[in-house]
């Protein structure tokens, strides 16, 4: 780890541990996580010193990553993955490489995100809701009629809706825990830097606090 990893490796506010969490309510939709993750986030953890914020990002969360959804639930990760690559959020990349995993997504596919053009591994269907998850999470956003209308070629309204909907959430988690410096879990860390570290993906200023 270099010295600017380490200088920047303590969090800027403390995740409170899940079994400090007095809100009943929220301690049950947290659980979410446990079962779509197998974890609790270190952002919501963070999050929840307001539980109503934490409830309903969790409850987005549930919403976009619905199991009776039309949009395949690992593509979906993988759309959070674009997007989060956009923003620039390693600690985004590296949850979403484990959930995509969770999901369905091969290791191998996984490893080949960043090739997703031309990669044999994704669909012509896969490689175009990449392109609008780019376009959509860049800043200013990139999103044209022409690129909107190759979407609209493979994908139904209803998907788009559901395909927007992961971008928009991450956007949420993208700026909470590149501002916070969110501490990556042991989990996500390790898995990210086995599949993506040797395509540039590194820990940043979310090392794990010392």
């Amino acid at each position: 780890m270099d010295v600017a990893s380490i200088i920047s490796s303590v969090a800027r506010m403390r995740p409170i541990p899940a079994e400090e969490c007095t809100d009943p309510t929220l301690i049950e939709a947290m659980g979410h996580f446990g079962r779509t993750l197998g974890f609790v986030p270190n952002s919501i953890l963070t999050m929840q010193r307001v539980p109503a914020i934490a409830a309903a990002v969790i409850q987005l969360n549930r919403a976009v990553f619905a199991p009776d959804g039309e949009v395949d639930l690992g593509l979906k990760r993988l759309v959070a993955h674009v997007a989060s690559t956009a923003s620039g959020c390693q600690y985004c990349k590296a949850h979403t490489s484990v959930s995509a995993t969770r999901h369905g997504v091969s290791d191998e596919k996984m490893a080949a995100i960043y090739e997703y053009a031309t990669s044999p591994l994704f669909t012509p269907a896969e490689r175009v809701a990449l392109d609008f998850a780019m376009e959509a999470a860049s800043v200013p956003n990139a999103v044209t009629d022409t690129s909107y209308a190759a979407l609209a070629e493979h994908w139904s309204e209803n998907q788009i809706v559901e395909l927007l909907g992961v971008v928009c959430m991450f956007g949420v988690f993208n700026r909470w825990n590149d501002s916070m410096a969110t501490p990556l879990e042991e989990l996500p860390l390790a898995h990210a830097d086995a599949l993506l570290g040797d395509q540039g993906w590194v820990v940043g200023k979310h090392a794990p606090s010392t």
